[in-house]
C-alpha cells in the first residue's frame, strides 16, 4: 500500500489528495455496489478514457483505495473492487450526495422563482 510521504497536517487536505478529482470520486461511487470490470467502470462513469481511468485505478491501487484482481483467462479479465480502506469513505460519499440532492433541489427552487 502507498503512503503519502509528507501527510498534511490538515485532515481534509489529506483526504482531498486521495479522491480529490472528479474521476476518483466517480470511481468510488460506482464501486460501492460491488465489484466491477474495467469495461463496466468506463461505461458507468461515462466521459472518461481509457488512459484516464487506468492512470486513476493506479493511484487508487497504489493508496490502498481499490484493489485489483487478475484471472489468468484468454481474453484477461481484470476485476476492481474497493478495499475495507475504500469501502470506509461509504459515509464521506453519502454525505456529498445528500449534499448534492440539498443543492439541486435549491437550484430547481430557485430557478423556478
Amino acid at each position: 500500500m502507498f503512503i503519502m510521504e509528507n501527510i498534511p497536517a490538515c485532515p481534509v487536505e489529506t483526504t482531498l489528495l486521495l479522491i480529490g478529482n472528479k474521476w476518483k470520486v466517480l470511481i468510488l461511487r460506482d464501486l460501492l455496489p460491488g465489484t466491477k470490470r474495467f469495461g463496466e467502470l468506463r461505461q458507468s462513469i461515462g466521459k472518461i478514457s481509457q488512459k484516464v481511468l487506468t492512470s486513476n485505478l493506479r493511484d487508487m491501487e497504489a493508496q490502498g483505495l481499490v484493489a485489483r484482481k487478475v484471472y489468468a483467462e484468454v481474453p484477461p479479465r481484470v476485476e476492481y473492487s474497493l478495499t475495507g480502506l475504500g469501502e470506509s469513505l461509504r459515509p464521506v460519499l453519502a454525505s456529498l450526495d445528500t449534499w448534492g440532492r440539498g443543492y439541486q433541489r435549491e437550484a430547481r427552487r430557485q430557478k423556478a422563482r
